[in-house]
């Protein structure tokens, strides 16, 4: 695990995604990522998605999944997809309108790579990440690639599981702010309560603002 503590953590999280994409575009001739929602994600997109715009070779060559959606209506304001819409280049959005949503959840699970480039996640007040629930810890084990919760924060959700999360070839955890540095801690100390503790540390790169940053002795 990397942490990198720095002013801007949504720019150098975008330029962590944006490298790992470059590289898998060399090797393969083609780059996959899963983004999170929530609300430090927003700036990190945006600054991928001016990349993109400048390098239309690489975007040509990219395509973004979803780790996890509300389950809510269409251009519903809950919904992350709309943080997406910016982005030029293929995006696969979870069929979180569907009225069956296990076959719904089966047929994205169908969809995803059999190994991602990169995984972008974030850190929930509570501990979570992707939608991994705090009181249902059989979410992230499921045998499935695509889970469903139940209510969660106020609504259902569907998400990726540590299966592919925890596959990827790297993965980038981007978090902010003086409420996420006791999760962040905890997870750091290995605190198996909390749902970020099931991210694999190899392979991982951690960006913080100073406030979310743990004590030295951590780091």
């Amino acid at each position: 695990m990397r942490i990198v503590v720095t002013d801007d953590p949504a720019a150098d999280a975008a330029a962590v995604i944006v490298r790992r994409l470059r590289a898998a575009v060399r090797r393969r001739g083609s780059a996959t990522v899963a983004v999170s929602g929530g609300s430090t994600a927003p700036p990190m997109i945006a600054a991928i998605a001016s990349v993109f715009r400048t390098e239309s070779s690489l975007a040509a060559a990219v395509t973004v999944w979803q780790v996890d959606e509300r389950i809510a209506p269409d251009g519903d304001a809950a919904r992350n997809a709309g943080q997406l819409s910016d982005l030029p280049c293929a995006v696969l959005l979870m069929p979180v309108a569907n009225v069956d949503l296990r076959a719904a959840a089966r047929r994205y699970a169908n969809s995803l790579p059999d190994r991602f480039d990169v995984v972008h996640l974030g850190i929930g007040d509570d501990g979570h990440t992707a939608s991994w629930p705090p009181l249902e810890p059989s979410v992230p084990l499921s045998d499935r690639l695509v889970e469903l919760t139940e209510v969660f924060n106020g609504l259902p959700r569907m998400t990726l599981t540590a299966a592919p999360v925890n596959g990827a070839r790297s993965r980038v955890v981007l978090a902010r702010g003086a409420s996420k540095r006791p999760m962040v801690e905890g997870w750091l100390r290995g605190d198996p309560s909390l749902p970020i503790s099931g991210v694999r540390r190899g392979g991982t790169t951690v960006i913080l603002d100073e406030s979310a940053a743990p004590g030295a002795s951590l780091r």
